[in-house]
C-alpha cells in the first residue's frame, strides 16, 4: 500500500526535494514579512503626518480682538453711508505656533458675493487684503509671533478692492452682515461674523462691526 524507498540514492533525492520546498517556504515567509513591515511603516508614517497636521490645525488659532468698518458714501445719486472697508485686529491664541500672515487666506461671504482673498504682498494696491502691525506691539504685519502681537487686517470692499459683486462693488449697507473666515498656513480656520448697525452717525468715520 505504501511506497518504500529501497536505496540511499532515492532517499537522498527525497531529502533534497524536501529541503528545496523548505527553503522556498522560508523565502516566501521572509518576503511576506518584509511587505508587512514596509506597509506597517508606511501606515505609521501617514498616521504620524496626519496627527501632526490635525494637531496644528487644532492648536493654531487666530482670534479677532476688535473689528470696525470704514464709513463712506455711495457714489450713486441717492448717496448714503455704507461700510467700504472691514478692519480686523487679530492675535494668535495661547499655544499656537507662529502665524504667517503672508500665507493666510481670507474667505469673505455676504448676501451678494463670496470671494477668497490672499495677501497683497505689501503692495497696498487693493489686489488682496492688507496687513499692518500696530505700533504698540512692534510687529511688521507679516507674522504673529507672541500672544501680545496685534496686526490689523483690512479688506477693501470698494470697486478698487479685491472683492466685487455683480454691480462691481461689495460695500455693506446698514443692517447687512457678512462672514470673514481666516485660514492660516496649517489649515486652521477662524470665522468672524460682521454685522453692520442699521444706522450710522453722520459725523462718524468708522463703526464697530
Amino acid at each position: 500500500m505504501f511506497e518504500h524507498i529501497h536505496s540511499a540514492e532515492d532517499r537522498g533525492q527525497v531529502g533534497i526535494g524536501t529541503l528545496i520546498v523548505f527553503i522556498a517556504m522560508v523565502l516566501v515567509a521572509a518576503i511576506a514579512a518584509g511587505v508587512l513591515i514596509n506597509t506597517a511603516g508606511s501606515l505609521q508614517s501617514q498616521a504620524s503626518d496626519t496627527g501632526t497636521e490635525t494637531q496644528q490645525a487644532v492648536a493654531n488659532q487666530i482670534e479677532v480682538v476688535h473689528a470696525y468698518g470704514d464709513i463712506a458714501e455711495t457714489e450713486t445719486a441717492d448717496s448714503y453711508n455704507v461700510v467700504s472697508q472691514i478692519n480686523l485686529v487679530v492675535k494668535k491664541s495661547a499655544g499656537s505656533d507662529v502665524i504667517d500672515m503672508t500665507s493666510l487666506t481670507v474667505q469673505y461671504t455676504s448676501k451678494s458675493v463670496s470671494e477668497t482673498v490672499e495677501y497683497d504682498g505689501g503692495a497696498g494696491d487693493g489686489s488682496g487684503f492688507a496687513t499692518e502691525g500696530l505700533a504698540d506691539t512692534n510687529v511688521d504685519g507679516t507674522s504673529l509671533t507672541d500672544t501680545s502681537d496685534r496686526i490689523e487686517l483690512s479688506v477693501d470692499l470698494t470697486s478698487s478692492g479685491p472683492i466685487t459683486d455683480t454691480a462691481g462693488q461689495a460695500e455693506l449697507e446698514p443692517g447687512n452682515s457678512a462672514t470673514v473666515k481666516l485660514i492660516d498656513q496649517s489649515g486652521a480656520k477662524f470665522s468672524y461674523g460682521v454685522t453692520v448697525p442699521s444706522t450710522f452717525s453722520d459725523s462718524a468715520n468708522v463703526v464697530e462691526v
